[in-house]
């Protein structure tokens, strides 16, 4: 069974209270960047959980508590000495610092002993130098017996009892020198056996002190050619090694080695998956939001600009009636019809409060006796005043998010209508808000110094790995709290009047294609920029990044609430990705789509994403969502979702499933209400709502001819559209409340 090492919440808990980042990529060893946080991990794909386990925890133990030093410059020792000794102290120090993993280790290590990991099989332990016993006694010595000396007693007590890097090149050293005199001993009583060895009867040499006769190479002793011949010019196999030998070379056959260190190591790729796509880590850029955002007081005077314009034009072929009356009327209509729905909203509003601020209030006795419980002394000892001290209450606030795309148009004019009340609800009770929509059609240019020419500015530097984020796309802050009441009217009137000029008459329209469709001249056209466009939801959930904070920091506020109110699927983002390509000295930078092999990174947050189940373009704007409430865990993310009566079981089975309760539930409600939650999905709550019953007005006007029975029948439809939209708001306080 192949790990699934991105999501291994073990190692994702390792991490969490420290700044590292964790990539999976074809490389044979683990490394660790000291600069950039960054250990790379081999994809052990054919490893088993417990010892995958077990070797990201030593690794992490490397990175966390090997120091980045040049130890080379003043010990001379091989480096798999150090690390034998290393290995020690890092695991001792993981076992310390985090509970349970010594349970990680001893499981990993179990394993890797049975499948004999080490090249164990065969041999005697007693045999291998005292490097090859302490690595195996502190790796496995609980599944195999390692005897030691009482002068290597001391040296592996040295070994162990290191707490810093210092100690542990102190004792590295310490171990080097007595396994490189072992070596060396060894080396004397082999070339005084060759200087003692004399000629049989046969002519062969045979060398003294084993009284066994003649040993095989891998026995550790040398096998004489039965060709060679008696004198100086006869084969010496042992000289001929020394005099090939550079002396002074550490590399060679005098130098004393860890077989079991090699050994594991070289047996740990063959769990290595080097197949398939290289892995990549793409991260978000930080966006310079001066070069997203449209400034609120920017989008209005575009509106009364293109309103002058419009008035002007009309002149030349109409009378000078004013052409925003009706539109305008219908706005002051809605307004004060709305109150009432906006007044339940302050009510629900305030009785959740209350309601969360009593169930956390304290009771305690003041100390001040009661007058009133004195004649009560016999029988009560509760005789002193006590006091309720309410829990403090917390400063809210509001980032609202409208799906300004093309597929809005049918559905615009009631989605806004839904954010009217609850702007007003906000404005009630003090409630900050912004609101912006997102959009790519807005020409958001500044004048460039070094071009000397207007141009659009890109948000970020891209770069090779980062997602990218398109020149085109920007946030228009249609409203904010920040303005007085009557200023927040009059703009309310003129995004009215912008969504009449789009669901009026076409948001691409010419005023020739009005008269010819409709008979009559356009009334007034909608600002430049401001015409619906596609869907870059994905790169406003990367704007958010940076808007919620800085939002949060200047209102003071302890409790933000973000509502993306969207009718459908955010186009897909692509990633910054260099390819070097022949005919180029350089590196190009291109983009590439999001798919199996590539994974979102939080460096903040230490977390990756995967992107390998993603079927659906809304399955990764799910991804970014989750990221979003990892990294904000005291917001709330609530998505209003404007639904198709033919797309509602296709969208509920996405975060359902095609059967179960929880399915049965969401669509049970959806055919009695025509409106549901979802609690599953990338946001905290996700509100499905059907286009045909956004009205909130749910008005009873009855025709003048009409019979009781249709009378009737209008009565209680309208009865039935306000309850299903009290059911839905007294939901939505709940998570703002």
């Amino acid at each position: 069974m192949l790990v699934k090492h991105e999501i291994k919440s073990q190692l994702a808990k390792l991490l969490a209270t420290e700044d590292l980042i964790v990539e999976n990529k074809k490389v044979e060893t683990a490394e660790f960047n000291v600069h950039t946080r960054v250990l790379t991990l081999p994809r052990w794909e054919k490893a088993s959980n417990n010892v995958y386990d077990s070797l990201v925890a030593h690794e992490v133990g490397h990175a966390l508590f090997t120091p980045d030093v040049n130890w080379r410059e003043t010990h001379k020792i091989p480096h798999v000495f150090v690390n034998v000794c290393e290995d020690v102290r890092i695991e001792k120090l993981m076992r310390r610092k985090y509970a349970g993993i010594a349970k990680t280790f001893y499981n990993g290590y179990h394993e890797l002993s049975d499948n004999d990991f080490f090249d164990l099989a065969g041999k005697d332990i007693s045999d291998l130098n005292l490097a090859d016993r302490i690595n195996i006694h502190n790796k496995i010595g609980n599944f195999v017996d390692v005897s030691f000396s009482d002068a290597e007693k001391k040296i592996l007590s040295l070994v162990e009892s290191c707490e810093t890097f210092e100690e542990v090149l102190d004792a590295s050293q310490t171990l080097y020198e007595y396994c490189k005199d072992e070596v060396n001993s060894q080396d004397q009583d082999s070339g005084e056996q060759v200087a003692e060895a004399e000629p049989t009867e046969n002519g062969n040499e045979e060398i003294e002190g084993s009284g066994q006769g003649i040993a095989t190479e891998e026995e550790g002793e040398f096998q004489i050619p039965e060709s060679s011949t008696q004198g100086s010019s006869q084969y010496d196999p042992v000289l001929e090694d020394f005099e090939d030998m550079d002396m002074d070379d550490p590399t060679e056959s005098d130098e004393p080695t860890v077989e079991t260190a090699d050994a594991l190591a070289d047996k740990l790729k063959d769990l290595i998956n080097i197949d398939g796509l290289e892995n990549r880590y793409v991260e978000l850029p930080k966006l310079n939001l001066e070069d997203v955002i449209v400034p609120n007081d920017d989008i209005h005077k575009g509106c009364d600009g293109q309103w002058v314009d419009s008035i002007e034009f009309n002149k030349k072929y109409d009378t000078d009636k004013n052409i925003f009356e009706d539109v305008d009327t219908e706005y002051i209509q809605f307004k004060r019809e709305a109150q009432k729905e906006v007044n339940y909203l302050v009510k629900e509003f305030e009785c959740k409060k209350a309601a969360d601020s009593y169930a956390r209030a304290t009771t305690a006795r003041t100390g001040v006796l009661d007058c009133s419980k004195l004649h009560t002394y016999k029988h009560n000892e509760d005789l002193f005043k006590k006091v309720t001290t309410l829990a403090d209450g917390k400063n809210h606030g509001l980032v609202f998010i409208l799906d300004w795309s093309g597929s809005m148009h049918y559905v615009l004019k009631d989605t806004v209508k839904q954010l009217y009340n609850l702007i007003w609800f906000c404005r009630k009770v003090n409630i900050p808000f912004e609101v912006y929509a997102f959009t790519q059609e807005y020409p958001l240019v500044k004048y460039d110094d070094e071009r000397k020419e207007m141009r659009r500015s890109t948000p970020y530097t891209p770069k090779d790995n980062l997602a990218q984020v398109s020149d085109g796309f920007s946030l228009m802050n249609f409203f904010s709290s920040k303005v007085n009441a009557k200023t927040l009217d009059y703009q309310l009137k003129n995004i009215w009047r912008v969504v009449e000029s789009i669901s009026g008459h076409g948001y691409h329209s010419t005023v020739q294609d009005v008269r010819q469709m409709y008979g009559h001249i356009c009334r007034f056209r909608t600002p430049l920029g401001m015409n619906l466009s596609g869907t870059p939801l994905n790169e406003t959930i990367v704007a958010l990044h940076q808007i919620l904070p800085k939002f949060k920091i200047e209102n003071k506020l302890q409790k933000v609430q973000c509502v993306i109110l969207t009718d459908g699927e955010a186009q897909p983002l692509r990633y910054h990705k260099e390819v070097q390509r022949e005919w180029d000295d350089v590196p190009y930078l291109g983009t590439s789509y999001f798919g199996s092999n590539v994974f979102l990174r939080d460096r903040s947050l230490g977390k990756t994403y995967s992107f390998s189940s993603m079927d659906v373009y809304s399955d990764m704007t799910d991804i970014f969502l989750e990221n979003l409430r990892d990294k904000f865990q005291d917001m709330n993310f609530i998505g209003i979702r404007i639904v198709e009566n033919r797309d509602a079981g296709h969208f509920v089975r996405r975060y359902t499933g095609y059967e179960g309760d929880y399915y049965e539930k969401v669509m049970k409600e959806w055919r009695k209400d025509k409106a549901f939650s979802i609690k599953n999905s990338g946001y905290h709550r996700y509100f499905g709502l059907s286009s045909k019953m956004l009205n909130t007005d749910a008005q009873f006007d009855p025709n003048h001819d009409a019979t009781k029975a249709q009378i009737k029948r209008d009565f209680i439809k309208s009865l039935k559209g306000k309850k299903m939209n009290k059911k839905i708001l007294s939901e939505f306080i709940e998570l703002v409340a």
